[in-house]
């Protein structure tokens, strides 16, 4: 007896279908993964920028005025 190629394909998808049930219940959903690891450490800022210039000092206390010096010459000899 020869069968051609198309003849026994057809022949054997029909018998493994006749062979499956019904399609099961769905099963239960995996576990939950590990947490991951932690990331790498960010680089470092940038520098802050230049502070303002401080604010002008107070004005000081006026000064007294000086006292009268006397000169005064050695007595003659």
């Amino acid at each position: 007896m020869n069968y051609s190629i198309p003849a026994v394909v057809l022949l054997a998808t029909l018998a493994l279908g006749a062979c499956t049930g019904p399609t099961g219940p769905q099963g239960n959903q995996g576990n939950t993964g590990n947490p991951g690891k932690t990331g790498m450490q960010g680089m470092t800022g940038d520098t802050g920028s230049t502070g303002s210039t401080g604010g002008t000092g107070a004005t000081g206390v006026a000064g007294k005025s000086g006292g009268t010096i006397v000169v005064v010459p050695p007595p003659a000899q």
